[in-house]
């Protein structure tokens, strides 16, 4: 690829910690070397940013009108907003939130005419980025929307790779969310998300419970005997490898979870807070989607924006996971594409069928 791999790169708030983590670690300019990262935000912000950030003095990014035109080996800008923004780091302001939105735009535009080949959104404010511009919960509700399917919210880190059947619902509504129909399609879309991006030949995969103790053979609830394990029987008919339901506490109280090569949560705090609480340097991943989004596993912080303290792991990581994706995308399409066809490719166009099949004795 002539241009490199071109990460696009989303500011989030402004108000948070999005600019501290993008421009710390974009200051190792060994990154350029691996990808050629488009932030999509704010030349202004950035050098707010940049002046209170010690050891960003490798960090001068070149300003582009689009990705198509990023410089190779460096770190680019595209400016999304106006310059007459008011920063105030710690401060949820509908500002920050229409910024948001304007850079996630601009950069699903490149992405759709193919001037990236990924994107890493930094943390946005769920709160003031609600809009009529913005009517989603969530980044990935956003690019469901707009690049179609049914995605799966997928956490991961070197430790384990956590997927939830609900998403950003209230706790009340999680129960009558959960389907049999539901759970399979999730565990359906799983198996082929650790299979086609992270190269795990025939995934082993966990499910949670959705009550205490499993339910108690009902004593506390019977969703897992008439929803959950009806899904799990369904699955295993179609040769994927499930396990469980198992209680939450004793999954990764007992270290049982390592097991595994991937964990189906049924709701969003039964994953992320023992994923958070085990790796400290996790990535939020868009899976099921056509294209590959990856996030850090972390909200805005308001309480420490505009401090130089935030810790960027997870943002590295982001990237990190995003170059990973797009290379195992692209061995697996090869491995999966038509022989007949890669045959033709590399012998000429005159091979036939015939070619390919052992010589027999007259």
């Amino acid at each position: 690829m002539k241009h490199g791999i071109r990460i696009g790169i989303t500011h989030g708030d402004f108000n948070g910690i999005g600019y501290e983590i993008i421009i710390k670690t974009l200051s190792d300019m060994r990154i350029c070397e691996m990808c050629t990262p488009v932030i999509y935000g704010s030349s202004k912000a950035t050098a707010f940013y940049r002046n209170r950030i010690e050891g960003t003095e490798n960090f001068s990014p070149s300003i582009v009108s689009s990705a198509r035109e990023a410089r190779l080996k460096r770190v680019n800008i595209v400016n999304c907003i106006r310059d007459e923004i008011r920063i105030e780091p710690g401060v949820s302001a509908p500002e920050a939130g229409a910024a948001a939105v304007a850079a996630l735009k601009s950069a699903v535009a490149d992405l759709k005419v193919g001037s990236l080949d990924a994107i890493v959104t930094a943390p946005i404010s769920k709160e003031n980025i609600r809009s009529e511009a913005f009517p989603y919960t969530g980044h990935t509700e956003f690019f469901a929307a707009g690049f179609g399917g049914e995605p799966l919210m997928l956490l991961c880190s070197e430790t384990m790779r956590v997927g939830l059947v609900t998403i950003h619902i209230p706790i009340s509504q999680v129960s009558s969310a959960i389907t049999t129909e539901k759970i399979i399609g999730c565990l359906r879309r799983f198996r082929a998300s650790l299979i086609e991006d992270f190269g795990v030949v025939e995934p082993r995969i966990a499910v949670m419970s959705l009550n205490p103790h499993c339910g108690d053979g009902g004593l506390f609830g019977d969703e897992e005997q008439n929803i959950i394990k009806p899904a799990l029987d369904a699955v295993r008919d179609e040769n994927i490898y499930v396990f469980g339901p198992f209680a939450a506490d004793g999954l990764f109280g007992s270290g049982a979870f390592t097991k595994y090569d991937g964990i189906l949560a049924m709701y969003h705090d039964q994953g992320l807070a023992p994923f958070k609480l085990l790796s400290p340097q996790g990535v939020n991943f868009t899976a099921s989607l056509p294209i590959i989004r990856t996030s850090p596993d972390h909200g805005v912080a308001y309480d420490i924006a505009g401090k130089g303290i935030a810790d960027e792991s997870s943002m590295r990581e982001a990237i990190y996971t995003a170059l990973d994706i797009y290379a195992r995308r692209q061995s697996y399409k090869e491995a999966v594409r038509n022989p007949l066809r890669r045959y033709e490719r590399d012998n000429g166009s005159d091979a036939s069928v015939r070619d390919l099949l052992p010589e027999t004795e007259e």
